[in-house]
């Protein structure tokens, strides 16, 4: 079995079984694909000393477990700011579209600290925990450690959670700092959900990440909350941290559905 999410083959890239997701045997988990495209975008950037302040993706349809291509444009170029669009492909059909913004980065003066939220207690004061039971044994859940330090995957309600990568994103590289941030931020909905799994799905169509600057080391902490209507529509709202502060937020939209 492979020791990454993916492994490099030409202009594509091969998914392992540590890719797979909760809810199907035969599909990804959101996190690792949309890390795959995210770096795709920002490689693709014009602008040579960047970052990555805003993505969004779009997930038209259940990522398989196969090799995927990435395709990238830049739609907006500038010497300070560009937009880029993409899409992670299976066989030449889109299944995520995403656009990005990248921003120069500057030394700034700032006249006065921002405010900042209360810090969160580090991940080695925080309690593992496996992801909610899976039916099977390999996947996104065994590829990413999980700390507590509130809640739990079968406590619902509102959870802090350090996640970090036991695995490269693509075979032989080192991981950066955006791949560790979108590789886990798309799990909000699952750290934070209020519905019993074993009665609900509550699966996102979307997902937002907006950084002001990119984590430092291999934790990212998710401070999630979810809301579910009655109408079977749902919001994630994370705040992602690392171990000096806050470093943006994730949104996502759900679809609430009871199961079977």
């Amino acid at each position: 079995m492979s020791e990454a999410f993916y492994t490099s083959d030409g202009d594509g890239f091969v998914a392992s079984e540590l890719t797979r997701g909760p809810w199907d045997e035969k599909s990804q988990h959101a996190g690792p694909p949309c890390a795959l495209l995210g770096r795709a975008l920002d490689r693709a950037g014009a602008i040579e000393d960047a970052q990555v302040v805003r993505v969004t993706y779009e997930i038209v349809r259940p990522v398989p477990i196969a090799r995927l291509a990435t395709r990238t444009e830049i739609v907006r170029p500038g010497r300070n700011v560009e937009l880029i669009e993409g899409e992670l492909l299976h066989d030449g059909e889109p299944v995520i579209r995403a656009r990005a913004w990248r921003i120069r980065i500057a030394d700034v003066e700032i006249d006065r600290a921002p405010l900042e939220p209360a810090a969160i207690p580090g991940p080695g004061s925080a309690a593992t925990q496996s992801f909610f039971p899976v039916p099977w044994d390999v996947g996104y859940h065994t590829a990413m450690e999980v700390r507590f330090v509130e809640g739990g995957f079968v406590e619902p309600g509102p959870a802090r959670a350090w996640m970090r990568m036991r695995v490269p994103l693509i075979e032989g590289e080192e991981p950066a700092a955006l791949d560790r941030v979108l590789a886990a931020a798309d799990s909000g909905n699952g750290v934070s959900s209020p519905l019993d799994y074993r009665r609900y799905i509550f699966i996102n169509t979307d997902l937002t990440v907006n950084l002001r600057r990119l984590p430092e080391g291999e934790w990212v902490c998710l401070d999630a909350v979810t809301y579910p209507e009655r109408s079977g529509i749902g919001l994630s709202d994370t705040a992602l941290h690392d171990e000096r502060g806050m470093i943006g937020r994730a949104t996502q939209a759900l679809l609430v559905a009871e199961r079977g």
